[in-house]
């Protein structure tokens, strides 16, 4: 049964690759051509690796590498962003020096680590119980930062041999991460709380939360709630990040029978958390 779940999984990927070598977030429909983008591509990769159809997205993956180290999201679209992590990842993989990407990541963070909306924040005038000295990772230059930029940001620095400087950076993403979570012990978009009243949390989010805090100690109860939030969830998209984020952290997710859904981001993902799947290429260990 796990060996049809992922083959299923990894055949339907090969089945829709584009002819440049990537991937849209669906399928394409003969009446309007399928456009690659980073995020599907990057994760299809890392679901292929060892197949060939993974090198030929790696190849497409490195033609949209700007000057400055950052890539962009898609052949058309010439901006940096957040995505840079995922590719650096994908480089790792092939056994490749992603140097310039990581440079890119290490200088960039959320505005509100600039003068003036640091100098703000420290009056207490937003959130008055988060630390804005912690420097996070935004979607894209000259944002704010978020959870999953960041978290993704971390794997992608820790699984690059880190050096002290890429070290700290992790820390204190690390940092802000917990300093963001919700009090029920998973994660939004980074906002535990709006005018002194508590956030909820959501379900995708607290997977890749997750996926970024391997080998922490201070993090049970959001395993538990992301235990309890996998065998209940009805979200396939959000199911399929805790299932990895679960497997990651050795952590047995309850069974996932769902069937096949023509949705490439979600099948990619379902396939690194699957018996059998590439998930050593997400592998961290212990926190920084």
């Amino acid at each position: 049964m796990a060996e049809s779940f992922l083959s299923a999984r990894l055949d339907f990927l090969r089945r829709v690759q584009n002819p440049d070598g990537g991937w849209g977030y669906f399928p394409s429909k003969q009446s309007r051509p399928n456009q690659s983008w980073i995020e599907p591509t990057a994760w299809a990769a890392l679901a292929l690796h060892g197949d060939p159809a993974s090198g030929r997205a790696w190849s497409l993956l490195k033609s949209w590498q700007r000057r400055d180290g950052s890539f962009k999201p898609s052949a058309e679209v010439d901006i940096s962003n957040w995505a840079t992590a995922l590719c650096v990842n994908v480089s790792n993989a092939h056994g490749e020096n992603p140097e310039k990407a990581i440079r890119w990541l290490l200088d960039a963070w959320g505005v509100e680590n600039d003068f003036p909306l640091h100098t703000t924040a420290k009056l207490k005038i937003f959130d008055p119980e988060r630390n804005f000295d912690l420097k996070a990772w935004p979607w894209k230059p000259g944002e704010t930062s978020w959870v999953e930029p960041t978290a993704h940001s971390i794997v992608a620095l820790k699984r690059s041999r880190p050096s002290q400087h890429a070290r700290e950076r992790i820390g204190t993403g690390e940092a802000q991460l917990i300093d963001v979570r919700c009090p029920d012990g998973g994660w939004n978009f980074g906002v535990p709380k709006v005018l002194g009243i508590d956030q909820p949390s959501y379900p995708e989010t607290t997977g890749i939360a997750l996926i970024a805090l391997q080998g922490r100690t201070d993090i049970a109860h959001s395993l538990d709630l992301a235990r309890k939030w996998a065998a209940e969830t009805p979200s396939p998209m959000a199911r399929a990040w805790l299932t990895l984020a679960l497997r990651l952290h050795e952590i047995e997710p309850p069974d996932n029978n769902a069937p096949l859904k023509p949705d490439i981001l979600i099948t990619a993902i379902e396939a690194l958390g699957a018996p059998g799947g590439n998930l050593s290429l997400l592998k961290t260990g212990a926190s920084a």
